[in-house]
């Protein structure tokens, strides 16, 4: 694949939401702002800023709402939030959210643990949630959660996936996000349901979303894109992991993707920039750097201009 090639990629960072959800300790409201706002500054095309599931299962969440009201139109133009019932969307929007990522698992037993309900339950109310979307000039994903592995159920059928994909209460989603919840899924198997999502089911944008907790976060989401994936979901310096999914560790760093997919926007002093704002925030929480480029943007190897002051 050449870099004109892998740079149609758009980068969705999502350590907002997927990236603190395991993490102990809460940022503040202020601090998430300042890492929503570096992050648009620097370039990144889309952010993923939090979620309205129940603060008292996701505490790291909780202060949502108050980030939504926080940011303003033009900066949540750029932004997504996680939703898993037609009351999460009217609750979003009436903070000034216009777009909404809604998540249910492909796997019925993961639905019960992440969102107390049945998939069935899940997709029955969805048109209600694309109804409250479409009234404030909004958009809405359809996004899959366990589209290739269960922790509870193991590997899951692609044909469950693509039916959902095509139930006619989804249609009025804009993408569908595929996503590796476990990290267990192999580039084979993503560059197989990507392509089957793109020519199976309505046209709709493809989201993927991967983790790395086999190490393999960049070759899939690369293999998504070469698949008709459009965006390819990361966190700074692989933060995160699923609370209801035993097995799920970090999300694909954003920085790793970033420095394979190479962007127009990205350059070495930008990078380096993200290398240094991931470093603060994961110092803050007390969490590892997971990041293979980030490490090695602090190698000696001067001479390489990606390295943080090398070559410049």
């Amino acid at each position: 694949m050449t870099q004109s090639f892998e740079s149609r990629a758009l980068l969705r960072d999502v350590t907002l939401r997927d990236g603190l959800q395991l993490t102990g300790k809460m940022l503040p409201t202020a601090r998430k702002l300042e890492i929503a706002r570096r992050l648009l500054e620097l370039g990144v095309p889309a952010l993923e800023i939090g979620s309205m599931a129940r603060p008292d299962l996701v505490p790291p969440m909780a202060n949502t709402v108050e980030v939504i009201s926080e940011l303003t139109p033009e900066e949540l133009e750029h932004c997504w939030v996680w939703v898993a019932t037609p009351r999460h969307v009217e609750k979003a929007a009436a903070a000034g959210a216009r777009h909404f990522q809604y998540c249910f698992s492909a796997s019925d037993s993961h639905n019960q643990a992440n969102i107390g309900r049945s998939t069935e339950d899940s997709l029955a109310a969805m048109p209600a949630a694309i109804e409250l979307a479409q009234d404030v000039g909004g958009s809405i994903q359809l996004c899959i959660a366990t589209s290739f592995t269960c922790p509870f159920e193991g590997r899951v059928p692609e044909q469950r996936v693509i039916d959902i994909a095509n139930d006619p209460r989804a249609h009025g989603a804009v993408d569908v996000v595929v996503c590796d919840t476990l990290g267990q899924a192999v580039p084979a198997e993503v560059y197989s349901l990507v392509s089957r999502v793109r020519l199976e089911t309505p046209q709709r944008g493809i989201v993927f979303h991967g983790h790395d907790t086999w190490g393999l976060g960049v070759a899939n989401s690369l293999a998504a894109v070469a698949a008709g994936a459009m965006t390819i979901d990361g966190a700074l310096g692989g933060l995160g992991g699923c609370p209801f999914a035993p097995g799920a560790s970090g999300n694909t760093a954003s920085e790793d993707l970033l420095f394979a997919t190479r962007p127009d926007w990205l350059n070495p002093t930008t990078f380096g920039s993200l290398v240094e704002l991931s470093e603060k925030t994961l110092a803050e929480l007390g969490e590892a750097n997971r990041s293979k480029a980030a490490q090695g943007a602090r190698s000696n190897a001067s001479a390489f201009e990606w390295v943080i002051g090398g070559g410049r």
